[in-house]
């Protein structure tokens, strides 16, 4: 007779925590991805890497504008557009955007002032934001391909619109680990989903260990499958957590090959420490009420954005590295907050005065409060969108897509204060000087937290693959 030495069911159920595990746990394991990179992740990939060199910027926080704003109604003001209004655009595209343009030159609406000690020229949309010019780098000269909204966001933050591939924020955290180790390094919030969704924040063919946690604000940020079941006790948890690990580790020592093995037992264990650290540090109960005011958080049109912002200093504040706060709300003419991104194609002027209305005042505060306490000393605020708009009309009132020029600025580590770069052409059309591509945006970003992007490589179905692809050059003008 063979004898297997078997435990006793009192035996198991004690190692396993008496029982197979909180739910929790179980919808955890279900949804953990068939692994299928081709070289094993370290032990533990989270686990904080040396930089290829020593750098300021820590943590990003990227507020993106989703649906495009209008550079030439924003931040990139163009008197010569002013002044041609209806007249024949030169060199107009009635293809450059999704549908179709005019032609003529539709004038911005919107009032235009110089501010700071830069003199940068600010639209009266954002009264909060202006007076932070004297922080912002603009690139008045970036521009990608896509002209569409879900192609040009995955352009945007993987650097090609090639489904599956990792954004930002995954290279990011796979390039440099995490910073706290109890909390995920890679964190997105929005409020509507933008288009292109997952695909944006994905982690694509590098270990799930680097998936961004998505935080929806219509569910008050709350984090899927993290509270234990009340039914078991931390003791009781913390023996299901070793049981699984443990059958999880000789089930990857026999397939070494399956490096997502190492990702999954990771997460069991970042959820178990997350279940303390997590809520405090959303747990905006413990910030004062002037800080909520400032945030505008007493507001109905801009409370949720401010609430955000002031989770992303939090985050940021506990070792985050990356925090995306995707925008996609305006403010309706009775006040009422509605799903309309940044997305003007009928009328520019109603529609850009919602989406300022939402945003200015949080994002202001944020770079303001990130100043007060030195956090903006090694931390890089980022704010734009996936495209531009057009200079000739769609219709009579509206701007159709435009991927040929647009803006976007740059505040706090490692960047120049109160700095221009870049430019489009008289009527803000098309990026004419010092062109940056997102290839550009990428390799710069990277090397301001330390990274070189030709070496931050990782091999993939026999190539190495890098974000920034083939291209990429950093912008030197800009660094501090």
């Amino acid at each position: 007779m063979f004898n297997f030495n078997l435990p006793s069911r009192r035996q198991f159920l004690q190692d396993a925590g008496l029982g197979f595990g909180s739910l929790a746990l179980a919808n955890m394991l279900h949804q953990q991805s068939r692994a299928d990179t081709p070289v094993a992740a370290a032990n533990d990939p989270l686990a904080l890497k040396t930089p290829h060199f020593p750098s300021k910027v820590k943590s990003i926080i990227w507020l993106f504008m989703t649906g495009g704003p209008s550079q030439v109604d924003t931040w990139d003001y163009k008197p010569e557009l002013q002044k041609r209004d209806g007249q024949e655009l030169a060199g107009a595209d009635p293809k450059t955007g999704f549908f179709s343009t005019s032609g003529k030159c539709l004038k911005s609406p919107f009032e235009w002032k110089q501010h700071g000690q830069s003199g940068s020229w600010v639209s009266d949309l954002f009264p909060h934001l202006s007076q932070h010019v004297d922080k912002m780098t603009f690139l008045h000269s970036m521009y990608l391909k896509q002209n569409n909204h879900a192609p040009a966001s995955i352009e945007l933050m993987c650097g090609t619109n090639r489904p599956g591939l990792p954004a930002l924020g995954a290279w990011q955290t796979y390039g440099l680990g995490s910073a706290n180790q109890d909390l995920p390094s890679y964190v997105v919030m929005h409020e509507t989903r933008p288009r292109g969704d997952d695909q944006i924040w994905s982690a694509g063919f590098l270990p799930k260990s680097y998936q961004a946690l998505a935080l929806d604000a219509r569910r008050n940020e709350a984090i899927d499958n993290l509270a234990r079941d009340a039914k078991h006790t931390d003791v009781q948890q913390r023996a299901q957590l070793d049981l699984i690990r443990q059958l999880n580790q000789e089930h990857a020592a026999g397939r070494p090959t399956q490096g997502d093995l190492a990702a999954r037992i990771n997460s069991f264990e970042l959820a178990y420490r997350m279940q303390m650290a997590a809520p405090e540090a959303i747990d905006l109960t413990k910030e004062s009420e002037a800080t909520h005011k400032m945030y505008g958080m007493d507001q109905p049109h801009c409370a949720t954005f401010g609430r955000q912002c002031l989770i992303a200093r939090r985050l940021v504040e506990r070792g985050v590295r990356f925090v995306q706060i995707f925008a996609g709300k305006g403010v309706g003419g009775d006040g009422s907050v509605n799903d309309v991104p940044w997305d003007c194609h009928s009328d520019v002027q109603t529609n850009h005065r919602s989406c300022g209305l939402y945003v200015d005042q949080p994002a202001a505060a944020l770079l303001g409060d990130l100043a007060s306490k030195g956090l903006l000393e090694s931390t890089l605020v980022i704010w734009g969108g996936e495209f531009g708009r057009t200079s000739d009309s769609q219709g009579s009132k509206g701007r159709d897509h435009n991927p040929n020029g647009f803006t976007i600025w740059m505040a706090g580590a490692g960047v120049k204060g109160g700095f221009h770069y870049g430019a489009t052409d008289e009527f803000g059309y098309k990026a004419q000087q010092n062109k940056v591509h997102v290839n550009d945006l990428h390799a710069t970003l990277l090397h301001l937290l330390g990274l070189e992007h030709t070496k931050l490589t990782y091999r993939f179905n026999g190539r190495d693959f890098r974000l920034t692809d083939v291209a990429g050059e950093v912008i030197t003008d800009i660094l501090a």
